[in-house]
């Protein structure tokens, strides 16, 4: 009787052990994975502002002086994030993304006090066609020219916001990005970006709204990439709605543990009666070097050709001002696979770093001290990824 009943078990056995493949091959389909960044340097800057510029103050420059302190973020923003994927079955997946970003020196939020200001989406995703996804998101023309600048971004002294524009991140947008073999097709619709506007207005459909497409092409040791940006901003000195355009194309050049990549990006911002605020062509060039596996360098430079500006979207009159150009260095090296230190150092001349300049309002937060026209910068950090 015992053999029996040991018998009748054994298929139970079986039934379970096949429920807990099931279960766990479901969980490899599904799931959601925390992740972070956590970067802090000791920076050095020359000639810095002692007065902070703001409209207030009408970009006031105060006297200059050198400045020692701790930084948040010098090759990436701090940030934490939470991403997860949901297999619905036939190629079709359920995807989202929230991501915070901080100032690891003292723990704030960045991005104005935003609790996810970095990104915060969800979307669909299919393996044929392609993802569209809805909330807070990077812009086309960021996502399309970001693999041909030298630092990708590098957060401290890449002029990444002379690139992007204004609107990089733009609020409640949606988004569509597809890769078909090796083409990369991305779309954007923002229904209103309250970067310096209240974002979606009652009534007034086209006030804050963006859009924009990139193309890239990337094909052994050789890419190539094209983008178009355009933002609709409410301009509270002339009451109306402008419209700020941005178009750039980039290319790039591998071989070996060198590439090489360049870049020009136009750049015409309008009132809405068509007075010009701002017209300029940007330019960049740059090496990245691997030395080793561990050892990394990049070697950049910038040069932007301003046509007009009119200081801060039309608060101050029109000038010609000089252009800034920016030379920038990195040496990283890898102690693991997810932890590294670094030296990263930029001069600026004309302008602050990151072309930081009274000509666009003093976005970048290099405020260049009164009476002077160069600055540098230098730190040596820390990075940790998770």
């Amino acid at each position: 009787m015992q053999r029996i009943h040991r018998k009748q078990r054994l298929p139970r056995t079986i039934l379970c052990a096949s429920a807990v493949l099931i279960s766990a091959s479901a969980q490899a389909q599904s799931g959601v994975t925390l992740y972070g960044v956590v970067d802090v340097n000791i920076e050095y800057v020359s000639n810095f502002s002692s007065t902070t510029p703001t409209a207030a103050n009408r970009y006031a420059r105060g006297p200059a002086h050198d400045v020692v302190r701790m930084s948040s973020g010098g090759l990436s923003g701090s940030r934490f994030g939470v991403r997860g994927t949901e297999d619905l079955g036939g190629g079709l997946k359920a995807v989202f993304t929230l991501e915070n970003g901080f100032t690891a020196d003292d723990g704030k939020l960045a991005f104005n006090g935003r609790m996810f200001g970095r990104q915060a989406w969800v979307g669909l995703a299919s393996s044929d066609y392609g993802r569209i996804t809805f909330g807070r998101q990077t812009s086309s023309i960021y996502d399309g020219l970001a693999n041909f600048t030298a630092a990708l971004y590098t957060n401290q002294y890449e002029p990444g916001g002379a690139i992007g524009g204004f609107s990089s991140r733009s609020d409640n947008t949606a988004k569509y990005a597809g890769q078909f073999g090796g083409l990369t097709a991305i779309a954007h619709w923002s229904f209103g970006n309250g970067v310096f506007g209240a974002g979606e207005t009652p009534g007034q459909f086209r006030r804050d709204t963006g859009y924009g497409a990139a193309l890239n092409y990337q094909t052994g040791r050789y890419g190539v990439g094209v983008a178009y940006d355009q933002y609709n901003p409410s301009l509270a000195a002339s009451n109306d709605v402008g419209s700020f355009k941005r178009a750039g194309i980039g290319a790039s050049y591998t071989t070996g543990p060198v590439k090489l990549v360049a870049g020009y990006r136009w750049g015409m911002d309008k009132t809405g009666s068509g007075a010009t605020l701002w017209h300029d062509n940007l330019y960049w060039a740059g090496v990245n070097y691997q030395a080793t596996a561990a050892l990394g360098f990049t070697l950049a430079y910038y040069y932007d050709d301003i046509s007009l500006a009119n200081v801060s979207l039309g608060r101050l009159p029109a000038v010609r001002t000089r252009n800034p150009w920016q030379i920038l260095f990195i040496a990283d090296y890898n102690l693991s696979k997810t932890t590294d230190i670094y030296l990263t150092t930029a001069y600026a001349k004309n302008a602050g770093l990151n072309f930081d300049t009274s000509a666009t309002g003093f976005v970048n937060g290099y405020f260049l001290g009164s009476g002077k026209n160069d600055m540098l910068g230098v730190a040596v950090g820390i990075r940790k990824k998770f």
